[in-house]
Order: C-alpha cells, then sequence, then structure tokens
C-alpha cells in the first residue's frame, strides 16, 4: 500500500492518520525541520493523486484523510515487511521484534503477546 512512497510522503501520512483528518498548514505543523509549505502541499495533492489521500472542503481550506482506514494499512505494511525483510516467515519477525526489544518488554507487554497468540490460534488464523 505505501510501498513506494518516500520519507516526507510516509511522514505527512503519518501525521494524517495520527490527527485522522488535516489541512496542510496542520500537516506542517507537525512536519520536521525543513518543511516548507509549499512541499507539503505538493506532497499532498501527490498523495491524493496516488490514491492515498482524499479532501473535502472546509471554507477555503482542504480537509485531507487517509483512503484507507489505519489498521487496514498496518496490516498491510506488515504483511509487506514480513515478505521483504523475513521471507514470510513469522516467527523471524517476531523474534526479531522480541530481540529488538529485549529488557523493555514489561510483563503487561508478554501477558498482551501471549493473548493475541491465544485468540488467533482460537480464530484458526
Amino acid at each position: 500500500m505505501f510501498q513506494g512512497l518516500s520519507k516526507r510522503e510516509r511522514q505527512i501520512m503519518d501525521v494524517i492518520y495520527m490527527l485522522r483528518e488535516a489541512t496542510a498548514a496542520q500537516v506542517l505543523s507537525r512536519m520536521p525541520e525543513g518543511s516548507t509549505d509549499a512541499s507539503v502541499r505538493k506532497l499532498v495533492r501527490i498523495l491524493e493523486e496516488k490514491g492515498h489521500l482524499t479532501h473535502r472542503r472546509e471554507g477555503r481550506e482542504h480537509v485531507y484523510s487517509p483512503t484507507v482506514p489505519e489498521k487496514e494499512a498496518r496490516r498491510h505494511a506488515a504483511q509487506h515487511l514480513l515478505a521483504t525483510l523475513f521471507r514470510g516467515s513469522l516467527p523471524e519477525a517476531v523474534s526479531a521484534l522480541l530481540d529488538a526489544s529485549y529488557g523493555d518488554l514489561s510483563e503487561e507487554e508478554a501477558r498482551k503477546i501471549r493473548r493475541l497468540i491465544d485468540q488467533a490460534e482460537a480464530e484458526g488464523r
């Protein structure tokens, strides 16, 4: 879904997902330094042309929102990551994530992960 997006385009999508909808000015206010109003507005239009965003008019402003729900976008990104970095191996991906967070995994997070695995098994995923 988001393959082929530039770093700035992904940052814009992150901001819009975080806010649920946003004007170009709202996006700019949350972008890293070095972003300009003109570049953000241009990239938002490009993202709309690519089908990632849609807009509605609110007075003189365009209010942008994603065309794909965040959960679906995350799932698609995870599938892409799994396929490209881990050759489709979920155990390898989980192992890498656990290695990366070694020592930072709280008991509550571990319980939640166990519950998610149990739930996936019960649903036959």
